[in-house]
């Protein structure tokens, strides 16, 4: 848990970056809890429970970008301990100790490390579930424990209900395991009790469901990924046999690997969600799989090279560490993210003049304005009708196309904040295509700043329109 903790610490800024995703949360966890509840019923009320823990921090602490990413770098560090004791319970304490480690190295695990999103919280609490789950196959059950168990699911849901797939995946595990009929009894009721209390927060998201229309279909390319962490497992599986009184390494980690992911590309041919950080806990599994196989070359080292089996570990962890040095470094620079809200603030304050009029394309962008409003004091918002705290959105609800285009009219020179070449998108909507045609027929460019996947173009009237 110390070596991911501290290894989360490193780079924790990220050259004091923040992208679109981070800054959702960003401007969520500074409303208040009335405006957040108006702000669920409208968007992203999947990940609701975790604004408003969010809410919470930035009150007690104030924002900041160490507030807004710690709580993924504990998390890690808590899943991370999880593996080990996991690991050291089927399969000894070398191959705990190795899984535990392994774990915040792993390339998935570093995106995420840092990441001021909800995705390493419900890793924390899959590996918190499924440390309870061989709990109970290791030793006589009690209440208490099936409690625990029903109650990490639960929240683990709230934060992101397509965690409930580990539930598929303990399920596989106690089969695996030739647990009794009163241990899979009292699972399916915890199970069935903390799914009953996700289910409505599914419900209402899939009435939000318009969200993921951006997500591409699942194609074949999309399957290598899974394809190649899917053979990891299954080679680190084959040493995990089951030890006396416990299930076996490759009972817990394999499904835990497989079920999620093989999940997801199910659950993506009916409806694209294919996205690796929603099934991010499956790392766990892995994890536990790699550590199960350095372990086992620990003892088969041990009987004949005592002294040099004890080296096997901290050398294979020098070699990883080593070799997956270039990307932990690029995980923790603005280019590993796809643009940086807060470096175009500078571009901002450079280009503006008092009385200058800004517009944002597509709206969403109006979240540098949002995470950094002293750049923009003094500029007119002129498509913004209703602040993105009063409408209970994330874009704000701007005017009419017939009043934006007269606005935009009467204006001189115009600050248009929107996305770099390489992630902009065609403009979409009766609003964005306004705003494309009369800057294009009307103002002529005269700046132009792209400054990590974000640009600014200053556009000054014409004197005859093209």
């Amino acid at each position: 848990m110390l070596w991911t903790f501290v290894f989360g610490l490193w780079g924790l800024s990220r050259q004091d970056s923040m992208w679109r995703d981070e800054a959702a949360t960003w401007q969520v966890a500074q409303r208040s809890t009335a405006e957040i509840w108006r702000t669920l019923a409208n968007v992203d009320v999947v990940h609701g429970l975790y604004y408003l823990l969010m809410h919470v921090l930035f009150t007690c602490f104030g924002p900041g970008v160490t507030t807004l990413r710690l709580p993924s770098v504990l998390a890690t560090a808590i899943a991370a301990a999880c593996v080990a004791v996991i690991g050291r319970r089927v399969a000894g304490t070398w191959a705990g100790l190795a899984g535990g480690m392994v774990f915040g190295l792993l390339p998935a695990v570093q995106f995420h490390l840092q990441e001021g999103r909800p995705y390493a919280l419900v890793a924390a609490g899959a590996a918190l579930s499924t440390l309870l789950l061989t709990t109970v196959l290791q030793r006589p059950a009690r209440t208490r424990h099936w409690a625990a168990y029903g109650t990490a699911v639960l929240l683990t849901g709230l934060l992101n209900w397509l965690s409930l797939m580990v539930l598929a995946a303990h399920l596989a595990t106690l089969l695996w395991a030739r647990a009794g009929r009163a241990v899979l009894a009292r699972w399916a009721v915890a199970a069935g009790c903390a799914t009953a209390g996700v289910l409505p927060l599914v419900v209402f998201s899939r009435s939000q469901s318009a969200q993921m229309a951006w997500i591409p279909p699942l194609s074949w390319h999309m399957l290598i990924g899974p394809a190649v962490l899917l053979a990891i497992g299954g080679t680190g599986a084959l040493p995990g046999r089951a030890r006396t009184g416990r299930p076996s390494a490759a009972a817990v980690g394999l499904p835990l690997l497989a079920v999620p992911q093989l999940g997801l590309i199910a659950l993506s041919l009916i409806q694209p969600v294919f996205l690796d950080r929603y099934v991010l806990y499956s790392m766990l599994g892995l994890a536990v799989l790699i550590g199960t196989a350095v372990g086992s070359a620990i003892q088969a080292a041990e009987p004949r090279f005592p002294k040099a089996s004890r080296w096997i570990l901290p050398v294979t962890l020098a070699v990883a560490v080593t070799a997956l040095l270039p990307q932990s470094l690029a995980k923790r620079s603005p280019a590993s993210r796809v643009d940086d809200v807060l470096a175009i603030a500078s571009d901002v304050r450079r280009l503006k003049r008092p009385g200058n009029a800004v517009l944002f394309l597509p709206s969403l962008r109006r979240d540098t304005k949002s995470v950094t409003p002293d750049a923009f004091a003094g500029l007119r918002d002129i498509a913004l009708a209703e602040s993105p705290e009063k409408s209970g959105t994330l874009r704000a609800a701007e005017t009419e196309p017939d009043h934006l285009r007269a606005a935009l009219l009467a204006e001189q020179r115009v600050l248009l904040v929107t996305d770099a070449p390489p992630v902009a998108r065609p403009a979409r909507g009766a609003r964005d295509r306004v705003k494309t045609a009369v800057l294009h027929r009307y103002f002529r460019p005269v700046a132009d700043k792209q400054t990590r996947g974000r640009r600014v173009i200053v556009y000054e009237r014409r004197s005859t329109p093209r």
